[in-house]
């Protein structure tokens, strides 16, 4: 199943999607073969025989209950830290390290306070040493992520919904093949979780980048996903692997195919946790 893999462009420049290109394809694809990992052989596997494909252009969540190793598998696919057995691929090379070619986003966005959003979005251009695309490439994302006026604010000034597109804006910067998210959202209200997880799935259909989320809220995965691998845990397997097939009308919620969708999901999911409420996350 995974001897050929797609060849795309190593940083596709996200101005250039628009218009005809917009939702084709030209994220990363992503293999995960034979995948097991344990911190500690006496502690038992974390991560047991994972194997999974994304395609260029999907969004994938991992949907699990706390401890079955979702964030772990992220930081392996970012290339953070490396399985004990098996590999990840992505486009046909075996990830050993980070790349700016996919990038992740953490639960804090963890950003320079005494900079302004235009700074902070071009960090990443600048570890890069990419320092000579910022002035075309921060003014292109922070528009894209609807911060264009706050460019010259203190970051200290925004709120948490706002930092958070910062975070965004300086992750797209560098023009990735794939993003990575590790629940960036959990700490925001409802009404800002929704406006992100909206905005960050067509920003990410607009461009074609390859996404996967991690999440315990399966209105999340059911908002954001276009497929869910739902994961076991002690250790963390793949339970069940299923799509989410909802037009983007249907993902704001509110219809009946939304409704039918979660309640699916939802069975789904608490089966695989056994019944463990305090991991069932629903707003």
């Amino acid at each position: 199943m995974f001897a050929r893999f797609a060849n795309t462009t190593a940083f596709p420049q996200p101005a250039a999607q628009d218009g005809a290109a917009r939702g084709r394809a030209t994220g990363a694809h992503l293999a995960v073969m034979g995948l097991s990992h344990a911190y500690k052989k006496i502690d038992g596997l974390v991560l047991d025989s994972l194997d999974f494909e994304v395609q260029p252009g999907e969004v994938l969540a991992l949907l699990g209950r706390s401890g079955c190793g979702k964030s772990t598998l992220l930081h392996m696919l970012s290339g953070l830290s490396l399985p004990s057995a098996g590999e990840v691929v992505i486009n046909g090379n075996t990830v050993r390290g980070p790349s700016q070619a996919w990038v992740m986003m953490f639960q804090a966005p963890s950003l320079y306070p005494w900079m302004s959003v235009a700074q902070n979005a071009a960090l990443g251009l600048r570890f890069a040493r990419r320092s000579s695309e910022i002035a075309t490439r921060v003014p292109e994302v922070l528009e894209l992520v609807d911060l264009s006026p706050y460019a010259d604010r203190n970051v200290q000034d925004l709120s948490g919904g706002q930092q958070q597109r910062v975070a965004l804006a300086r992750s797209l910067a560098t023009a990735p093949e794939m993003l990575l998210l590790d629940e960036p959202f959990s700490a925001l209200d409802a009404f800002t979780r929704r406006s992100l997880q909206r905005d960050v799935r067509a920003i990410a259909r607009r461009l074609g980048l390859t996404m996967v989320l991690v999440t315990h809220d399966v209105s999340e995965a059911v908002r954001m996903a276009d497929r869910v691998l739902v994961l076991d845990a002690n250790p963390g397997r793949i339970a069940e692997d299923t799509a989410i097939a909802l037009t983007e009308e249907q993902r704001e919620g509110g219809c009946e195919r939304f409704n039918a969708e979660h309640i699916r999901l939802m069975e789904i999911y608490t089966e695989v946790a056994h019944g463990d409420p305090s991991d069932q996350t629903d707003d």
